[in-house]
């Protein structure tokens, strides 16, 4: 009999490819430069590869004689998903803009291939090759990290371009023209959880410490009020679930020590102060002017994928022109009516659902660390079901989380296949650790 061969660089360094293939497809979705066009071929191009990137990982795991996953757990969401993503495919035929509905539905769906087969190559390697189990905590945790230090090193080095200026100049804001600053904070506060659960879990505590730090700072100069509230949440949740009393008590005196200043320099920061923020910044009456104005001529489909009028913008009677709703379920109302609407409703109730019944599961709580601030996000920015960003993209991995399994019945080739596998490569099964399989 041949003997066994190591086991292939690919799969040893399996959780760096993956964290560069997800860093680069999170950085696919901001701007590189001023320039619209160009911007627009830099995320085409590198969306579009790293998807392929990860369909080549899978196929050179399946040429090894991995198994891939065929079993479906909990399929209501995925399924409801979907659904959702074909009603936005038929709105091609009544939509307002045929050009920016197809390239919105592309782009949304594009990611939720590449989240399929991400969450596929994760269970792959996690059933075939037990001794290099991919966290996917950890790998959240460092994709995020190069693009928090880039904004707070560009940020020191080129204020100009790394910070916006709002209110006519008298507040800047971390983001500049390469992020919207609330998407930029929203990405901060998943950093900073994902860095917090590698804290308590991380033998050596300095990288996962760093991380927490410059998402915070990254956090904190966005200035971003959703982002706060989103981040002390997550972090009220994750000390309470926590079993050390010393980190209850230190994490929870440093929340009582920061809210005071986040309420003074963050919610309240503008002269409008309770007034404004009670308006959620203005966008009360819009969202009023929506529901009275705007969906009453398309009640039942909408205006099509991605679209909230006839024409680029909506303007009501006394509100300011907006191209988007700035909340994520109003924008589904907009553009496939109260049939889409209800339909993205129950997918999202089917996703938090299938949490529940999970939430012993070793994820749980990188479920919580990432749903809630895009949750928060939904609710005053593009979010969800919105125009295409990376919190879409975030979202589709929480369908997929507990979804994708292990085939429990394999055919005769297949499990011939696994044996040659097992015979081929030189494997040592430890303790499975519950993960996405």
């Amino acid at each position: 009999m041949a003997s066994r061969k190591p086991i292939p660089g690919l799969v040893r360094n399996i959780e760096v490819v993956l964290i560069l293939i997800l860093m680069v497809k999170i950085a696919g979705y901001f701007s590189i430069v001023e320039d619209r066009g160009v911007n627009q071929v830099f995320k085409t191009i590198s969306r579009l590869g790293i998807t392929g990137a990860i369909v080549w990982v899978q196929h050179r795991l399946t040429t090894m004689g991995c198994v891939p996953p065929q079993r479906l757990a909990h399929n209501t969401g995925p399924f409801l998903y979907i659904a959702y993503l074909g009603l936005g495919l038929a709105s091609f035929l009544w939509t307002s803009d045929l050009g920016v509905s197809a390239l919105q539905w592309a782009m949304t769906t594009e990611s939720f291939v590449f989240t399929w087969i991400f969450m596929r190559v994760v269970v792959m390697v996690n059933e075939h090759f037990p001794e290099h189990q991919v966290d996917m905590i950890k790998v959240f945790a460092w994709a995020i990290f190069p693009i928090m230090l880039t904004f707070l090193i560009g940020g020191w080095v080129a204020e100009d371009t790394f910070y916006r200026g709002m209110r006519g100049g008298e507040e800047k804001r971390m983001g500049g023209w390469i992020m919207n600053p609330n998407e930029l904070g929203m990405l901060a506060a998943i950093g900073a959880a994902m860095a917090y659960m590698r804290i308590t879990a991380a033998r050596v505590k300095f990288w996962p410490i760093l991380k927490m730090v410059i998402a915070i700072l990254i956090m904190v100069f966005t200035s971003s009020r959703s982002t706060s509230i989103g981040f002390l949440l997550i972090m009220g949740i994750l000390i309470l679930k926590s079993n050390n009393k010393g980190l209850k008590i230190a994490m929870f005196s440093g929340v009582v020590l920061a809210v005071p200043l986040l309420l003074k320099y963050v919610i309240f920061k503008d002269s409008g102060g309770v007034e404004e923020v009670m308006s959620m910044t203005g966008r009360l009456p819009f969202w009023t002017a929506l529901l009275n104005e705007g969906i009453v001529r398309e009640p039942f489909l909408g205006y099509g994928f991605m679209r909230i009028n006839y024409i680029d913008t909506f303007q009501g009677l006394n509100t300011y022109p907006g191209r988007m709703t700035h909340n994520t379920f109003m924008q589904v109302l907009m553009n496939l009516g109260f049939v889409g609407f209800f339909l993205a409703l129950w997918q999202l109730v089917s996703t938090v659902s299938t949490f529940f019944q999970e939430r012993t599961h070793a994820y749980a709580n990188f479920f919580v660390a990432l749903f809630i601030p895009i949750f928060i996000n939904s609710i005053t920015e593009f979010g969800i079901f919105g125009e295409t960003n990376y919190g879409i993209l975030f979202y589709q991995f929480l369908i997929l989380l507990f979804c994708i399994r292990p085939a429990t019945r394999l055919s005769l080739r297949q499990r011939l296949q696994r044996q040659q596998l097992e015979l081929k490569y030189t494997i040592h099964p430890t303790p499975l650790v519950p993960c996405a399989s």
